[in-house]
């Protein structure tokens, strides 16, 4: 039986690849047309058509067309060694992509940024982490940095993370019980026994003066960022409540207990 060829259109038809990419395959020598007459036509003959087949499958699988050109030198075994060593690549890419959906659900359900595990595997730090370089490089050079950052190299990288995890939960504690006396004046008992608990949040890592304990509220209402985060607790004038609640404290702050 005479061999068949198959004509562009043909190709185009069989298998759904552009007319654009089979030009750019026969260009940068990826697949050769089996013959090309004199009015310019090209023609496939099944051998060109299961190697571009081959092609697309590779390509369908993430190659990029430059290793697809390497690949396809190779024998059948030289390429099954790279896809199970390109499986793997793909089960990682795959758990990211999981771990991307869940962060990005979390951030849509309301999650603050500073909890998201973005930044994992990657050169780029944690929230967290960004917060506390940025936090060295505005207070750095203040006795009372200093002083926390005394407190808490003192704590193994274990200890760190869950002396930051309890004092998140903490603090999570405080202001949601906070939002619930947000119809009281800030300077009510009830409230300010919550700003106590919250100083005393503070205090696990450096001592809490008025100085620093007003720098902390103003820094809750100048910086856009913590808007997000305080949402959660209360409605849109809780952040308002709570800086009111902080300076009520400083303010009396040597008439309270602590």
């Amino acid at each position: 039986m005479k061999t068949p060829y198959f004509t562009v259109k043909d190709i185009i038809q069989i298998t759904g690849v552009t007319k654009r990419a089979l030009h750019y395959y026969d260009k940068t020598d990826l697949l050769k047309p089996t013959k090309v007459e004199d009015n310019g036509y090209r023609f496939y003959d099944q051998e060109a058509l299961g190697k571009l087949q081959t092609i697309l499958l590779f390509k369908e699988m993430n190659f990029v067309l430059k290793d697809i050109a390497d690949m396809m030198k190779l024998s059948k075994d030289e390429q099954k060694k790279i896809l199970r060593e390109h499986r793997s690549t793909l089960l990682q890419r795959k758990q990211k992509l999981e771990t991307i959906i869940e962060q990005l659900d979390e951030y849509v359900d309301g999650t603050d940024i500073v909890h998201l595990d973005m930044f994992g595997d990657s050169p780029i730090l944690s929230i967290q982490e960004q917060y506390d370089s940025e936090a060295k490089l505005v207070y750095g050079d203040t006795e009372k940095y200093q002083e926390f950052e005394t407190n808490v190299n003192r704590l193994s990288a274990e200890e760190q993370q869950q002396a930051y995890q309890q004092f998140s939960i903490n603090m999570e504690h405080v202001f949601r019980e906070m939002a619930q006396h947000q119809n009281k004046s800030p300077a009510s008992v009830e409230v300010q026994k919550y700003i106590r608990e919250w100083k005393s949040c503070l205090a696990t890592f450096m001592v809490c003066d008025a100085e620093i304990l007003t720098c902390i509220a103003e820094v809750y209402v100048t910086d856009g960022r913590y808007a997000g985060y305080f949402a959660h607790f209360g409605d849109e004038d809780f952040l308002r409540f709570l800086y009111e609640a902080i300076m009520v404290w400083v303010k009396n702050y040597k008439t309270f207990s602590y």
